[in-house]
């Protein structure tokens, strides 16, 4: 696992976070437009009724499906991915508790992603929630950090309690030393 905390530049991480949240309070510079949020009434299990987020596929099934994929080009140029299977922004609204989610491996469906490619997760904004492993390892969520490990490493997020929104970018990707069999 890798952390690395600003990881973008200045500009390029208020234009990233100006499109995905809106401008810091005090900023009255804005940049591009708005992320388009999509309802999302299942988190964990369809059977849980009081969780949901609200998401943004820039990415899925290895084909760019977002208008609004440029915008990730400062991260995609620093993790360098010879392949992307998806990339995904999760918002999640404000509770009263921090509410953790359940453990799981992205791209648990497709065995081989599992094995032989890398997450990473991208913090938006700065908040009391975090991202959990397996292991009890706990990554605060700061604005322009990102965390790194293979993608079969079991981890869930949570809510937060201390803003209006948790929001983050999940990255799943094929770096060049990773190499896929037949």
């Amino acid at each position: 696992m890798k952390i690395v905390d600003d990881f973008l530049a200045q500009d390029d991480f208020y234009e990233l976070q100006t499109f995905m949240v809106g401008p810091e309070p005090g900023h009255t510079r804005v940049r591009g437009g708005s992320c388009p949020w999509y309802y999302n009434s299942i988190i964990d299990s369809v059977d849980d009724v009081d969780k949901f987020q609200f998401t943004h596929l820039f990415y899925t099934d290895w084909v760019p499906i977002s208008s609004s994929m440029k915008i990730l080009n400062p991260i995609l140029i620093k993790i360098d991915p010879i392949k992307l299977w998806r990339i995904k922004a999760n918002l999640l609204t404000r509770t009263s508790n921090i509410v953790e989610n359940e453990f799981h491996q992205d791209a648990g469906e497709h065995e081989k992603l599992s094995k032989q490619w890398t997450t990473a997760i991208f913090y938006m904004n700065t908040n009391n929630g975090y991202t959990e492993f397996e292991d009890g390892t706990k990554v605060e969520s700061v604005a322009n950090r990102i965390v790194i490990f293979p993608t079969n490493t079991k981890h869930r997020g949570t809510s937060c309690t201390d803003e209006r929104t948790r929001v983050v970018i999940n990255f799943n990707y094929l770096i060049k030393n990773e190499i896929v069999s037949a």
